[in-house]
């Protein structure tokens, strides 16, 4: 008998555990992704100065380079976020991947 008290007991820690780490990380923006982004990255992140240098690392790779500086610099200065690599991995900067033009697209490269 008290043995599966036990066990029961145990069973209920590991998923209370569980959880908390799973409402952890989706507090913190990081469930369901697969990038490990160590703090580097998200919403108020960087410095503004640090914008140029992160937007070119940004558009460093597109045939469209002047333009994607123009809106990754605005969407910077206004996010303190630029996502890493050349594309997509918005969904660690909230605020860059959610402002939309006019016409509901997006509005940061």
């Amino acid at each position: 008998m008290a043995m599966a008290k036990f066990v029961a007991v145990l069973i209920l820690a590991l998923i209370t555990i569980s959880f908390l780490q799973t409402m952890a990380m989706a507090s913190h923006g990081h469930g369901g992704h697969h990038y490990n982004n160590g703090g580097k990255y998200g919403s108020g992140s960087l410095k503004s100065y640090q914008c140029p240098s992160q937007c070119s690392r940004r558009c460093g790779r597109t045939q469209y380079h002047k333009p994607c500086m123009f809106f990754c610099q605005k969407c910077c200065a206004k996010c303190l976020c630029v996502p890493p690599g050349y594309y997509g991995n918005k969904a660690v900067c909230p605020c860059y991947n959610n402002w939309k033009t006019k016409e509901g697209g997006p509005k940061c490269p």
